[in-house]
């Protein structure tokens, strides 16, 4: 996985899908065939001064990491981007487990076929 560190990257994730969760919000873009990259899967994180002071959001970030880190390798799918925002109150307080099945199951929403 890489880390998206560009501001027109996450620009670009912004107006794609998006799927709103309780303890973050999960936007996703495919990529075009010219963005040439080694990594397979791109991802990025942010919260805002709304998730609170600089400790709320560093441990909010650590969360959205760790998350992604355990289930983008198996459930994200190659030559997408990814971008994890986190929530107020929301994103560090709840239980590890409940964010990393809110991260499965918003991937699968984000990939499942649009009628």
């Amino acid at each position: 996985m890489e880390i998206l560190r560009k501001r027109a990257d996450f620009l670009a994730a912004a107006r794609a899908r998006r799927q709103a969760m309780p303890g973050f919000v999960l936007q996703a873009r495919p990529r075009r065939a010219d963005e040439t990259t080694d990594a397979d899967i791109r991802v990025g994180y942010t919260c805002s001064k709304k998730v609170g002071n600089a400790v709320a959001r560093n441990r909010a970030k650590r969360r959205l990491r760790e998350i992604a880190r355990l289930v983008l390798p198996h459930s994200g799918l190659a030559g997408w981007d990814y971008v994890l925002i986190g929530r107020r109150d929301e994103t560090a307080t709840r239980p590890f487990e409940t964010l990393r099945s809110d991260l499965e199951a918003a991937i699968g929403r984000i990939h499942r076929p649009r009628s």
